[in-house]
């Protein structure tokens, strides 16, 4: 029987920091449920990323599990209740991958803003299409952070080496924090009114599920940029199609959907939307972001197992 299963995809260095003991890795064994059944029946650690359902039914196929690490941050496929009950740590890789999704933000707000770097099929057929490959600048505008926490904050240091102002929404995060002198604390009203740019950092939970809607959307600018590396259900995926659709967002760049991985079926909701990036849940995964995150999960795992 394995000590340790490892569900999903994990950085080489990382896995071969685990030596000693019995560890079973099988990067895709989350889409074999009767397999990873029978792995944790008696596996006192388990590593996972999104993708693996860490509920009822398996975390009662553990009876010996005693830590669960994330490879990652997001915990709605773990149910942390269950595991509270049952005495199981649960470790997520926080603050491990906040650069890299700091960077899909601003990356993606640039490229929406200066519709420029698309435009490769145009030249190649012989066009010449300056002036409607204009843009605009990111400089001077405002980003609005939906969710101020350590990844928000990261995202909001680059934004202001761009030369833009900073408001941001987060009910969690009292107005006298020190947080708050780096960026105008505003509500979710104001922040869609006011925002040149929108970037989601909430975890999706029942009072944040499809909290983004239509009269939120309708809220925004002329032109406004929306970017969600957060979770998928934060936002009402129809009414954000409605508004691209309709020319009243300038864009929209999404690496993570109610529904996932997304299929031929539920992608079509998206088919010729304009002005529209669709990445896999790939916002957070870089070759560096991999390789801290999984480090980071290791190591807590072992942390936990040794009882330090």
């Amino acid at each position: 029987m394995p000590d340790v299963v490892v569900a999903e995809f994990i950085d080489e260095a990382a896995l071969a920091s685990l030596a000693g003991y019995d560890v079973l890795y099988d990067r895709d064994l989350y889409r074999k449920p009767l397999e990873l059944h029978r792995a944790v029946y008696g596996a006192r650690g388990l590593i996972v990323r999104n993708q693996t359902q860490v509920r009822g039914p398996l975390i009662d196929s553990a009876p010996a599990l005693k830590v669960i690490g994330r490879l990652g941050v997001g915990l709605d496929n773990i149910d942390t209740q269950a595991c509270r009950n049952r005495g199981i740590a649960v470790c997520p890789a926080t603050g491990a991958n906040d650069a890299a999704v700091a960077e899909y933000v601003i990356a993606a707000a640039l490229i929406l803003l200066r519709p420029a770097y698309g435009a490769a099929p145009l030249m190649t057929a012989g066009r010449w299409p300056r002036q409607a490959l204009m843009g605009g600048e990111i400089g001077g505008k405002t980003l609005g952070l939906v969710g101020y926490g350590a990844t928000a904050r990261a995202t909001a240091v680059r934004a202001r080496a761009l030369g833009m102002a900073i408001i941001a929404c987060d009910p969690q995060i009292p107005a006298a924090d020190l947080a708050w002198s780096d960026a105008r604390k505003v509500d979710l009203h104001t922040l869609m009114a006011e925002s040149d740019v929108i970037s989601l950092h909430m975890p999706l939970t029942p009072a944040t599920r499809r909290m983004i809607g239509a009269p939120d959307l309708a809220r925004c600018k002329p032109g406004a940029i929306l970017v969600n590396a957060a979770r998928g259900g934060v936002i009402d995926e129809e009414a954000l199609v409605g508004a691209l659709r309709a020319g009243k967002l300038g864009g929209a760049a999404l690496d993570v959907f109610e529904s996932e991985p997304m299929t031929a079926q539920s992608g079509q909701r998206f088919t010729d939307v304009p002005n529209l990036i669709l990445t896999p849940h790939i916002a957070g995964l870089t070759r560096e972001s991999n390789a801290r995150v999984s480090a980071v999960t290791v190591a807590s795992v072992r942390r936990v197992l040794e009882g330090r």
